[in-house]
C-alpha cells in the first residue's frame, strides 16, 4: 500500500468527525490497537497512548512519535520488534490526533505538543529516565522542541539519551507541503470551499500551523539540532515528495554533522516505516545499539 492510500484510509474516520457523520467501522487491526491503549489527561482532555513492556533485564525505555495527520497506529509494523530490544516501548496520539481528544476551536502548537509528551512521561513515573525517541514527520518537530528543553535544562524536561529522526520537514527550505496543505495552512481563495466541507478553522489556524512555527522558530529547532551533544541518527526514505532527495539528505548531512544517517532504498517514500518495516527497523536497531 503506497503512503497516501494508507494516510487516507487512516484519516477517514477523522474526517467522519468534522463532517459530523457516523464513522465507519475501525478495522479489526485498528480497534485492537485502541483496546489495548489507555487514557490519561492533560489540560481537561483526553490524550491516548499505548505501551508495551519488553526486554527483561533491560531499562531501556522508548518514546514513538507519529507524523501528520495520522497517529500511534503508525508505528504497528515495527511495534513487536522493538518490544524484543526495548524495556518499554511507548507511543502516543498528539492532541488533535487519532483516538485522542480534537477540542475546537483550538489552537494547535509544537509546544504545546511537546508538553502533552512531557505530562505522558511524568504520568508513567519516568521523569527520572533517559528517555529514546524515535519520531517521523510532524513528530520530528516535537523532538527537536523536547531537545531543546533538555539541552537548556527546562523545568519538566525529559532526560533524552538518543535521537532518531526521519522523512520530517525539519527545514523550511528543503520542505514542500502537498497542495493541500498548502491551501488549509494559508486560508486561500477558495477556503470557502473547504469550510463547507470541514472544519477549516481547525487545520488553518490549528494543526497545520505547524508549518508556519517550524519556519518562525527555525533557528531554535535546527539551532538545537545542530549544537546538541544527543546522540542521533536520520532514518531517510528517499522517494520523499515532501522532503525531496537529494536537496533534503544534503543539507541535513551538511547542518547536522554529528549524525549518523540511513538512506533506506530507492523505493522508499515518506512513511518508511510502514513501506520498509525491515529496512527501517534494521538502520535503527545499527544506530542504537552503536552506543
Amino acid at each position: 500500500m503506497t503512503w497516501w492510500l494508507y494516510v487516507a484510509l487512516l484519516c477517514v474516520p477523522l474526517l467522519a468527525v468534522y463532517l459530523h457523520i457516523p464513522p465507519p467501522q475501525l478495522s479489526p487491526a485498528v480497534n485492537s490497537w485502541r483496546t489495548s491503549g489507555h487514557f490519561f489527561t492533560f489540560r481537561g482532555n483526553n490524550i491516548f497512548y499505548k505501551e508495551s513492556f519488553g526486554v527483561v533485564g533491560s531499562s531501556d525505555v522508548l518514546l514513538l512519535l507519529h507524523g501528520f495527520p495520522t497517529s500511534s497506529y503508525d508505528w504497528y509494523k515495527i511495534w513487536d520488534s522493538l518490544t524484543q530490544r526495548f524495556n518499554r516501548v511507548i507511543a502516543l496520539d498528539f492532541l488533535g490526533f487519532g483516538f485522542s481528544h480534537k477540542p475546537r476551536p483550538h489552537r494547535y502548537s509544537i509546544f504545546e505538543q511537546a508538553s502533552v509528551v512531557e505530562a505522558l512521561v511524568a504520568h508513567l513515573g519516568l521523569s527520572e529516565q533517559r528517555i529514546n525517541i524515535l519520531s517521523h514527520d510532524y513528530g520530528d518537530t516535537v523532538a527537536l522542541e523536547l531537545l531543546y528543553r533538555s539541552d537548556h535544562n527546562r523545568s519538566g524536561h525529559i532526560t533524552i539519551n538518543s535521537l532518531c529522526l526521519s522523512n520530517g520537514g525539519i527545514f523550511p527550505e528543503t520542505h514542500y507541503p502537498r497542495f493541500l496543505q498548502k491551501v488549509l495552512k494559508d486560508s486561500g481563495f477558495i477556503s470557502p470551499v473547504f469550510t463547507r466541507l470541514i472544519n477549516f478553522q481547525l487545520f488553518s489556524r490549528g494543526i497545520l500551523q505547524y508549518i508556519n512555527q517550524r519556519l518562525k522558530h527555525r533557528e531554535r529547532w535546527v539551532g538545537t539540532l545542530t549544537s546538541t551533544s544527543t546522540p542521533l541518527h536520520m532514518i531517510y526514505g528517499p522517494l520523499d515528495p515532501v522532503n525531496p532527495h537529494p536537496e533534503f539528505i544534503q543539507l541535513y548531512q551538511k547542518l547536522v554533522q554529528r549524525s549518523t544517517v540511513s538512506v533506506l532504498d530507492e523505493h522508499v517514500s515518506h512513511y518508511p516505516q510502514l513501506e520498509d518495516p525491515t529496512g527501517f527497523f534494521n538502520a535503527y536497531l545499527s544506530f542504537i545499539n552503536s552506543f
